[in-house]
């Protein structure tokens, strides 16, 4: 547990702080890897399908050529009159460039390539192995698409070598590449600001978490402080009088006593408190009066209730309800053990069961001091302990009441009436 105080407290908000960068980090990193990827997909994409659309337009070209070339009479000089190579204006291969290269690595046709670069001898190479060669490259700055297909007529081997531009492919490529940088970073940006906000909105219940634990924890050593700090002074009494018998010491004996039974109450209600917080508590949901549960609760209050002289009053309609049996018997005891404290000798403590449609409904109701407006909203906190309660109490009584009611899926309500008292009201579903 944090400890009380403003070194805890401080404590806190350094953890916080931490927790709150590591979110932010983790929401950057996370969303940077993910645009980092889809980017690059999106880049290779697009980068495949325009690779792919001039390669599938120089091989149409190629294999024009290599049809006409298979289908040319004659000797191969006679090739180059019938040849229409050079530049393509229209049609599935405008825009490329077609150079025939002849057995003896001679040019064939007209050549109307103005880069000294072509034709590039090393893919009329590499055709010549018998294989269709693609590649990329830069003429005099150029950047360029060759394919070089090898075609064999007469027992002689041809290369049909078709070249595209791509400079504006390369400047389309450029242009994604910025866009996705700017629209990646600015992502980036939104991810960490929006991430920023929300780490933050998402610790508040953990920093109201933390606050109450410190709370608890400061409280419940407050608690303990006392009935401990009693026994510790009767046991010391006990030991400065060794020669004392029982009967000398039955006033010491009986507070011992009194402060243990406390203590035991107390870390009951605690170690009750901490395992609903962590929900391993789990409800026996039956159906059930809840008339019979609490005409049961109130059977080991009465002798209670006599020796203060507060008066017990019952009306238990019959009310079915779906619930856990010992849970619900606890809470009644509860509320109704909290109003004999608070009600003065000869007063009258009411308890009323009845249905309402899809509710069933349990009342107490006391004639004390009533609860004051401000102190309403905190009667149902840990350790919280109105000015003028009684002692005896520590504080949790009615935390432990609400968190069975709404584990229970109804509600619980606090007020003072005119008239004068207190009076707590209990709404469970039927079903």
């Amino acid at each position: 547990m944090s400890s009380g105080g403003p070194n805890g407290a401080v404590g806190d908000a350094r953890l916080l702080r931490r927790t709150w960068r590591r979110l932010i980090l983790w929401s950057g990193g996370i969303t940077l890897a993910i645009l980092v990827v889809l980017g690059a997909a999106i880049y290779l994409a697009v980068d495949r399908s325009l690779s792919d659309s001039i390669d599938q337009r120089l091989r149409d070209r190629a294999g024009q050529i290599a049809d006409f070339i298979g289908r040319a009479p004659g000797q191969p000089a006679s090739l180059g009159p019938q040849l229409q190579t050079g530049i393509v204006f229209g049609g599935p291969s405008s825009g490329t460039l077609a150079l025939v290269i002849g057995p003896a690595n001679e040019s064939v046709g007209p050549q109307n390539s103005r880069y000294d670069g072509l034709p590039d001898m090393d893919a009329v190479a590499a055709a010549r192995a018998g294989s269709i060669d693609v590649r990329q490259m830069a003429i005099e700055g150029t950047p360029i698409q060759l394919v070089s297909e090898p075609v064999v007529r007469s027992g002689q081997t041809y290369v049909i070598q078709v070249i595209a531009d791509r400079t504006a492919e390369a400047r389309a490529l450029q242009l994604l590449l910025v866009v996705l940088i700017i629209g990646g970073v600015a992502a980036l940006g939104l991810s960490i600001g929006g991430g920023a906000v929300y780490a933050r909105r998402a610790l508040v219940p953990i920093r109201d978490s933390l606050r109450r634990q410190r709370e608890f924890a400061a409280d419940a050593s407050h608690e303990l402080r006392t009935p401990l700090a009693v026994v510790r002074g009767s046991v010391e009494h006990l030991l400065r009088h060794p020669a004392s018998t029982i009967a000398d010491q039955h006033e010491t004996l009986d507070d011992m006593k009194a402060e243990t039974d406390h203590l035991t109450e107390l870390v009951d209600a605690l170690l009750l408190l901490a395992r609903a917080d962590s929900g391993t508590i789990e409800l026996d949901r039956q159906p059930l009066d809840l008339a019979d549960v609490t005409t049961t609760a109130l059977e080991p209050l009465t002798g209670i209730a006599a020796e203060t002289g507060v008066t017990l009053q019952l009306d238990a309609r019959p009310t079915p309800a779906v619930g856990d049996a010992l849970r619900i018997r606890q809470l009644v005891t509860i509320l109704v053990d909290n109003a004999i404290r608070h009600s003065p000798p000869g007063g009258t403590v009411s308890v009323r069961t009845e249905p309402s449609g899809d509710r069933a409904l349990v009342s107490v109701s006391d004639q004390g001091p009533g609860i004051r407006p401000e102190d309403l909203p905190r009667v149902f906190e840990r350790f919280w302990r109105a000015p003028e309660a009684p002692s005896g109490g520590a504080g949790l009584g009615l935390s432990i009441a609400r968190w069975i009611v709404e584990r229970h899926g109804g509600t619980i309500e606090a007020s003072s009436p005119a008239g004068g008292g207190a009076r707590f009201e209990v709404s469970l579903p039927v079903q």
